[in-house]
């Protein structure tokens, strides 16, 4: 046992900080004794850490939350580039630790996808209530056939003044907001016509049936990306707005900032 014990002596020599992915109480405080920073990483900060992440969506793959942590952590300067990082996380079962990862801080290439919550121009929970629509929308689809969808959230001024309508506004008197059940439904059930909805900072539904006008010229999307992705990056780059598109095509959620795709997801996860 010698062995393995001066190995896990080596994995946590000179660690800059812990990024504990739990809101145990328990867990926390053992680690929070211990002379090094501790990251709590969750949805909610029920141990009141004093560094905190906030994890928007609960991530399936280990390599999407640690690099969401890691970000967050990065841009809050609770760790430095270079500093060495001890992530504790779940795997196998979502109520234990059961996975241990070192890694450095700057390892991973920054995404943008902690900016997408947190520096965007919407407020950080219709960004959340946006996926998790498109992500049920994806599980579901119409009728048990896949559907795409397209959602231009923020700067919604910018984005009504780049497009045009295709039919009916059938929100254009109204004043509902993404994240309400019921207008969740309506959301799911106007996705199967042609469009994109155009969502306000705050969340208000402004329109759907919108025909998204950007010069196209400059984009690249991934090739087998269709006109809602292209839509999607141009809308983004030329606006402060922040784009979800769940393609009828493959059944991926992918989010665009500032032209770029910073998030990707299997809907089938979640």
């Amino acid at each position: 046992m010698t062995g393995l014990g001066d190995f896990f002596d080596d994995l946590v020599e000179d660690i800059a900080a812990v990024l504990l992915f739990t809101q145990d109480n328990s867990t926390y405080g053992h680690f929070a004794e211990a002379d090094v920073s501790t990251v709590v990483v969750a949805s909610d900060n029920a141990v009141d850490a004093d560094e905190f992440v906030s994890l928007p969506l609960e991530f399936t793959d280990v390599e999407g939350r640690i690099r969401f942590g890691l970000e967050g952590a990065l841009d809050q300067e609770f760790v430095e580039e270079g500093d060495d990082v001890l992530c504790l996380t779940q795997s196998f079962d979502e109520n234990d630790l059961d996975t241990i990862v070192r890694i450095r801080a700057d390892e991973f290439t920054r995404t943008g996808l902690y900016d997408l919550f947190t520096n965007s121009r919407p407020d950080a929970d219709v960004v959340q209530d946006v996926l998790e629509v498109a992500i049920e929308l994806g599980k579901k689809g119409q009728k048990g056939k896949p559907v795409g969808a397209l959602f231009v959230v923020g700067d919604a001024g910018k984005v009504m003044n780049k497009s045009r309508p295709l039919s009916y506004n059938p929100f254009e008197k109204s004043h509902v907001h993404v994240g309400d059940p019921i207008v969740n439904v309506m959301l799911k059930e106007f996705s199967r016509l042609d469009g994109a909805f155009v969502i306000s900072d705050g969340g208000k539904i402004v329109s759907a049936y919108r025909y998204l006008e950007p010069d196209a010229e400059g984009i690249d999307i991934p090739k087998g990306l269709g006109t809602r992705h292209m839509a999607a990056a141009g809308t983004t780059r030329d606006t402060n707005a922040i784009a979800v598109v769940l393609s009828e095509s493959d059944g991926m959620v992918r989010a665009f900032k500032a032209g770029e795709i910073v998030l990707e997801l299997d809907p089938e996860e979640y």
